[in-house]
């Protein structure tokens, strides 16, 4: 049997906030590394919690969001997503995400996965829903959020996925997964 080591091998010498601001911290670290020799590490860490939301209709369709992604300066089809605050409930921010940008109500919530964004940077943590049986009211997105919504088979978010179209980290790990548990 292999034995792996779990343990961090890694020491932090000292760590200085370079950047902050609502959503964000940046610090500056001087370590040692798991070799033994010093080097410097960037860390960000969130103040807020990714949530994103897969609306999945009784015919397997979804319900994506496009919008301009300031950030990467492309403009970006993905799940219904946002933050929620570190010490509330992740579903409760779900619920929240997925009025305020495509204006659906679900009756059904499956919490599909934890995952971590981009872990060699960064502490950010998300967590996925499945949501079901959905009724359509009306949206009401933030300022920041000039929205399109897009219904389509989930079949063909698998292919956009595939072909590099869908990009979000969120996203795509949602998508794959739902396709996985529908069996498509």
């Amino acid at each position: 049997m292999r034995v792996i080591s779990t343990e961090n091998n890694w020491k932090t010498l000292s760590s200085e906030t370079v950047y902050e601001n609502a959503w964000l911290e940046l610090s500056h670290r001087d370590v040692i590394n798991p070799s033994g020799n010093k080097g410097i590490y960037g860390v960000v860490k969130f103040k807020n919690q990714a949530i994103g939301v897969i609306p999945v209709d009784s015919d397997n369709n979804i319900y994506l969001v496009g919008q301009y992604r300031y950030a990467i300066d492309e403009y970006s089809w993905e799940i219904p997503e946002g933050g929620g605050a570190l010490n509330a409930d992740p579903l409760d921010a779900a619920k929240r995400e997925l009025k305020e940008e495509t204006g659906l109500l679900a009756n059904k919530w499956t919490r599909l996965s934890r995952i971590h964004t981009s872990n060699s940077a960064t502490n950010e943590e998300g967590f996925l829903f499945i949501a079901e049986e959905l009724t359509q009211d009306q949206a009401e997105p933030e300022d920041t959020e000039d929205l399109q919504v897009w219904k389509l088979p989930l079949k063909d978010a698998v292919e956009m996925v595939m072909r590099s179209e869908i990009t979000d980290s969120l996203s795509v790990a949602a998508i794959l997964m739902t396709a996985r548990l529908k069996g498509i």
